[in-house]
């Protein structure tokens, strides 16, 4: 498993993809309104400051099956909500 800083680059990473992905689709195409888009942005911005926060706080802290299950599943998590958000903005029209 990678290191806790990685992990927290990789969710920095996605939050930031999200929202650029998000400002390109309102700067080329004319028909996304800024109204639309907006939730969806600061839904990616709460995404990344929830993960960040509960990478900081594992449960189980002193038995180690226990940590890496949960980092296991909050990547598991992060990936699934990440999808979640790429697909809302390429419904949005």
């Amino acid at each position: 498993m990678a290191n806790l800083r990685e992990l927290k680059k990789d969710i920095n990473y996605l939050a930031s993809e999200i929202v650029t992905q998000g400002y390109l689709k309102l700067a080329l195409m004319e028909t996304v309104k800024e109204e639309a888009l907006t939730p969806i942005l600061v839904e990616a911005v709460e995404m990344r400051n929830e993960f960040i926060a509960r990478a900081n706080h594992p449960d189980g802290k002193n038995n180690r099956k226990l940590v890496k299950a949960y980092y296991k599943k909050l990547r598991a998590d992060l990936m699934a909500k990440s999808l979640e958000l790429l697909e809302k903005l390429q419904s949005l029209k």
